[in-house]
């Protein structure tokens, strides 16, 4: 961001301070939380509500207004790296976790800081990088899972540490880190970076005296550089017994003990049903005869099967179960040593929220070789089916697709129209290298969607990012034995973002695609204003018109918007707010900002 952008934020955020408006405090208890979906005023939860529908029903910035919508203030938060979290907003108080796990609590009107808790790490590394998605409210206190596999409860009005415990020992690792590549392998020369060890990045969800979250790092794979240093080179996989076991666990809310623990892998019968296809019918192109083979040698794969968790679960308080999405197997693509369907990775579960038993699971893709993870934050909503109203969960996968199940059953309903273009989609990786598209990015990576309860439209962001796997081998030398392993990489092709609008009411047809330069990674907002707020890698913030893609309004917020946008109102003024800090992982250049806007006074 230029010194001239930043002098006139800084003096945007200094004058705010004579609009502030006292407002007494209501508690964030039981009763709120659970009737986030009806408060216009704050958003409560990272998903706006318990459905993550990330949906707002003010209308003041609108598709008439918004092209006078105008920076109202920043806050700079000193850290410079990837910045994916989502704010929440309580009684004019904005909370805001920045990477490496510091908070803030911001006036919302005037960006001005009330205070500010800083994280301390209590690992020396971290399994998968300083980034966080936000925090949570609820009795008083700040919720937080941290990248050192910690859960924090903060004071609400101070800051104060009311409770700090370990959600795992992240630097405890049962296997060996293997980073030796073949002589002649390309990436051998290269800063080749990982191992197992779990982190979480999550924002909780607060629940019934509960904090709920899940664990990362599970799935091992190991990261390389690429030569410039600006992002990702590639990721590889080794065959053998790497990773950990992932799980979501629930805690007392005053105390952090915890309640109940669930598992993403499946101790007894991991192997599932040896599916040659997809549970929708696509084809999986599997050898089952020899994996069928490996099983008595690895019959423990489940201990370190894998199965992280990246986004807070959606929750039916009537139903009283959760929806969530498990990540990859491990270790990462490379699948000798895991024979069988790996339950219940990559896939959307259901578990009962008091006690975490698992209800149903539909695995979107058994046996796992492209790091297919389902990442999105599940969105709940009802559709018709055959006549009659079903209470439905939706979820865009990094297939490409956007998935509807039944959520008291798991019946698949429908999958949407491909949102981005599918090449040898489920094929295997090759000694002479395949391309596959949706890659490793997915067609959609962990960025919420949004839902229009009045439209049925859903909103989602999507990735074009071609990659190309590959199987190698590390031949036997020097008393070592061979080993195979298995690299993707960015494929030397174009990439692209596209912002879709998928018609849940007419299974999955898509109303109309806007396709932006670069892959969009960050989630949306939409509003009943007729409008869509989205970020870019580039540093643009847009608005588009949600029921024509029109793109009405842009600001260049001079770093890579790469976190979802919320929207809130105090004292009849409604603004927006967005991180701006970029993606280390894509390249996308680096920054410490949250702007928020409003039209001007």
């Amino acid at each position: 961001m230029s010194g001239r952008l930043r002098g006139i934020f800084i003096t945007l955020a200094v004058s705010g301070i004579a609009f502030i408006v006292a407002t007494p405090a209501m508690p964030v208890d039981e009763d709120r939380l659970r009737g986030a979906s009806n408060t216009t005023a704050d958003w409560l939860t990272y998903g706006h509500d318990y459905q993550n529908q990330r949906f707002s029903t003010l209308h003041q910035i609108n598709r008439k207004t918004v092209s006078k919508l105008v920076p109202r203030w920043l806050y700079q938060t000193g850290i410079a790296a990837t910045f994916l979290a989502s704010p929440v907003v309580a009684d004019g108080v904005m909370y805001l976790s920045t990477p490496r796990n510091d908070v803030v609590a911001l006036d919302a009107v005037s960006g001005v800081e009330k205070w500010r808790y800083r994280h301390e790490m209590k690992a020396d590394k971290l399994c998968c990088g300083p980034a966080n998605r936000g925090v949570s409210l609820g009795y008083g206190a700040v919720y937080m899972a941290t990248a050192d596999a910690r859960l924090i409860a903060l004071d609400m009005r101070t800051g104060a540490v009311k409770w700090d415990i370990f959600m795992a020992v992240p630097d405890e690792d049962p296997t060996e880190t293997v980073t030796e590549l073949a002589e002649d392998d390309p990436w051998r020369k290269q800063n080749v970076t990982g191992s197992s060890g779990l982190g979480a990045n999550m924002a909780p969800l607060v629940f019934d005296g509960m904090v709920i979250a899940g664990v990362t790092g599970a799935g091992y794979g190991l990261h390389v550089d690429h030569e410039s240093g600006k992002e990702l080179g590639a990721v590889i996989g080794f065959q053998g017994s790497f990773g950990r076991r992932g799980y979501l666990a629930a805690y007392d809310a005053a105390s952090g003990k915890e309640i109940w623990r669930w598992y993403t892998t499946k101790q007894d019968g991991w192997e599932g049903e040896w599916r040659t296809e997809t549970p929708d019918g696509a084809p999986l192109y599997r050898d089952i005869t020899a994996e069928k083979a490996r099983v008595s040698q690895y019959a423990d794969a489940w201990k370190v099967g894998g199965g992280s968790l990246w986004s807070t679960p959606a929750l039916d308080k009537e139903l009283g179960l959760l929806y969530l999405g498990t990540g990859n197997p491990a270790p990462q693509m490379d699948d000798v040593s895991r024979p069988g369907d790996n339950l219940y990775t990559l896939s959307v579960v259901a578990l009962d929220a008091y006690t975490g038993k698992l209800r149903w699971y539909y695995q979107q893709v058994p046996h796992d070789l492209w790091g297919y993870d389902v990442g999105s934050p599940p969105v709940l909503f009802d559709v018709k089916h055959h006549g009659r109203t079903v209470k439905a969960v939706g979820e865009a996968s990094k297939t490409g697709w956007f998935y509807v199940n039944d959520r008291v059953t798991g019946e698949l309903l429908y999958r949407s129209e491909n949102y981005v273009p599918h090449r040898n989609i489920f094929r295997p990786p090759t000694e002479e290298g395949i391309v596959i598209a949706p890659g490793a990015a997915g067609g959609t990576s962990w960025s919420p969607v949004s839902y229009d309860p009045a439209t049925g439209l859903v909103y989602v962001t999507g990735i074009h990012m071609p990659t190309r796997y590959t199987v190698r081998e590390r031949p036997a030398s020097d008393g070592k034995p061979a080993l195979r392993y298995s690299v993707l990489e960015v494929a030397d092709e174009p990439r692209w973002g596209v912002l879709s609008a998928i018609d849940t009411r007419a299974r999955g047809k898509i109303v109309w695609q806007t396709r932006t330069r670069d892959i969009l990674v960050g989630g949306v907002l939409a509003t009943s204003g007729g409008l869509v707020f989205m970020g870019q890698g580039t540093g643009e913030f847009s608005a588009y018109d949600s029921a024509t893609g029109e793109h009405l309004w842009s600001f260049n917020c001079g770093a890579g918007v790469n976190a979802p946008p919320i929207t809130y109102e105090i004292e009849g003024t409604q603004y927006v707010t967005v991180a701006a800090g970029g993606h280390n992982l894509f390249g996308f250049p680096k920054g410490d900002a949250v702007i928020t806007f409003a039209l001007p006074k």
